[in-house]
């Protein structure tokens, strides 16, 4: 059940740190913010706005709420297959995965047809360049890095899954940090003075809104397509590896982005920084970090919340932190029985289980946001 730490401000994390209160009251102070904000069980400091926390705006919009991975998110399909249909392990998978779903800074295809699969979703966008239209189509499909991730997982029937995170890729980077530069000059030039730099905004009456909230939701439209495309790439493979196989259904979902909403009467922007929708009915993915279990919910539409829930098991460490008092052995040792890029153990401690929060701890504390239809654990990871 949620709490008030701090005036409109409803926080549902049983385990917060006091940077992100603060940081989280910042953005509730800010005058256009129609109601409280929500922080999610997974909640912890992020730049500018708080990470897993839902912002609802009249008449305004803070790029750096929505970030700079515009339209980051999760897909996750359920196949026929059972634990029984699987090799004893599956690194077969990884270099097929490795060669069709490139990951890492910058990585990119250089598949032609990709152009005309973009043209096919409605995606050239015309504020782009010339250098921009080739990385869109370099990168469409392919992972990125970070803590961006494919996972073959077992539910607790054990059916197999897919799972999948990622984002925009460099375009959405590109498009938000112009916008985030633009909205801090027009705060320079308004002399309009700011707790945070980062909370730099655009009003509705501004051209600068409008041509940000073009470039935000073509990038979500990106995001969720280049999702799309890597499932069915990724579910291929593994039909092919085992040799047989078929889709049940498949869940799509944003995790940093906005959108208009109708809450409470009032027509909304509502801006969920490593949250997910969970109106009643709606399905979600909710990873939990590496070594750990995943969930599949569905929403009960909390209006508190904003119908929304967290997006994952969110950080308890740093990215520095993790990497100077965790070890690739213990890594290692949480990943045991897992295919997964054990080469790398010592580049991904980063993203160690110890660095996030429980994510049982998290899910307890949102069992007024969403049910869970199913709990997944993972047999195969390739990490960005």
């Amino acid at each position: 059940m949620p709490h008030q730490p701090a005036p409109n401000l409803l926080s549902w994390a049983s385990e917060i740190d006091e940077g992100a209160i603060a940081q989280a009251a910042r953005t509730a102070r800010l005058p256009f913010v129609a109601g409280h904000v929500a922080l999610m069980p997974d909640a912890h400091v992020g730049i500018g706005a708080t990470v897993g926390s839902v912002i609802p705006t009249e008449g305004a919009i803070i790029p750096a709420a929505v970030g700079v991975d515009i339209g980051c998110g999760m897909v996750a399909t359920e196949t026929t297959l059972t634990a029984a249909d699987l090799p004893d392990d599956l690194s077969r998978l990884m270099p097929i995965v490795e060669r069709r779903i490139p990951a890492g800074v910058g990585k990119g295809h250089d598949d032609p047809a990709l152009d005309r699969t973009l043209a096919s979703l409605g995606l050239p966008h015309t504020s782009l360049t010339p250098k921009q239209e080739r990385t869109v189509a370099a990168q469409f499909g392919t992972l990125g890095s970070g803590n961006h991730f494919v996972e073959v997982c077992l539910d607790e029937r054990e059916r197999v899954w897919t799972v999948l995170h990622s984002g925009s890729r460099g375009i959405g980077n590109q498009l938000a940090t112009k916008h985030i530069a633009g909205a801090r000059a027009l705060m320079r030039r308004l002399a309009i003075g700011l707790e945070d730099p980062d909370l730099a905004y655009f009003t509705q009456s501004t051209p600068e809104f409008t041509a940000y909230i073009e470039d935000m939701l073509w990038a979500q439209r990106y995001a969720m397509a280049s999702r799309a495309r890597m499932d069915k790439v990724l579910v291929d493979a593994l039909f092919r590896v085992v040799g047989k196989g078929a889709r049940v259904r498949t869940i799509n979902c944003h995790h940093n982005y906005s959108e208009r909403e109708t809450h409470a009467g009032k027509d909304l922007w509502i801006t969920r920084k490593g949250a997910i929708k969970a109106d009643s009915g709606d399905e979600g993915v909710i990873p939990g970090s590496m070594g750990t279990r995943s969930y599949i919910v569905r929403g009960i539409g909390n209006p508190a919340s904003y119908n929304s829930c967290s997006h994952g098991a969110g950080r308890r460490m740093s990215r520095g932190r993790a990497k100077r008092e965790l070890s690739a052995q213990s890594l290692s040792e949480a990943m045991r029985g897992r295919t997964w890029n054990s080469d790398r153990a010592a580049a991904l401690v980063d993203e160690h289980p110890e660095a996030y929060k429980p994510i049982d701890q998290v899910m307890a504390d949102q069992r007024d946001l969403v049910e869970v239809q199913h709990t997944l654990s993972q047999v195969f990871n390739y990490k960005g």
